[in-house]
């Protein structure tokens, strides 16, 4: 399974955010910039997690993007469900149905791997993902020095 690029960009942005020096709020640019993508496309990510209750945003001085308590806590798994939708792997369906569709044991095993997928993500949270380890944050989720 592959995750779209949306997802793959919201998930590095609650990254971001969850290493942010003793959650120090950052802009949306800030976090584009952290991550290295164009701010547009951040923007968008930025405003779906808003909706999801993963961040929060405060206007004007001393304001910036958060990670909710939801955001720390919640499952990769459900994350990504949320970001991705809960379609097949496959489209069996459609303008041009497969034929084999009533009873395909690809389709069957590719919805099961699907499922295994996820559960393996729902034993993630954010946090876990961030946790200090034996080994450094990776640099491009470090803060970067102004430039």
């Amino acid at each position: 399974m592959r995750l779209t690029k949306f997802t793959d960009l919201a998930l590095r942005a609650v990254m971001r955010l969850a290493v942010a020096t003793d959650g120090e709020p950052m802009t949306t640019r800030q976090v584009a910039e952290a991550v290295d993508v164009p701010y547009a496309h951040m923007a968008k990510a930025v405003s779906r997690l808003q909706h999801l209750g993963v961040l929060e945003a405060r206007r004007g001085r001393g304001g910036g993007l958060g990670l909710t308590v939801l955001g720390r806590r919640a499952s990769v798994g459900w994350l990504v469900r949320e970001l991705e939708g809960e379609e097949e792997v496959v489209a069996c369906e459609g303008d041009t149905p497969c034929p084999l569709r009533g009873d395909c044991r690809l389709r069957r095993a590719l919805r099961e791997a699907q499922n295994a997928f996820y559960a393996s993500l729902d034993r993630l949270t954010v946090a876990d993902l961030v946790a200090s380890t034996r080994r450094p944050v990776p640099v491009g989720l470090s803060i970067r020095p102004p430039g």
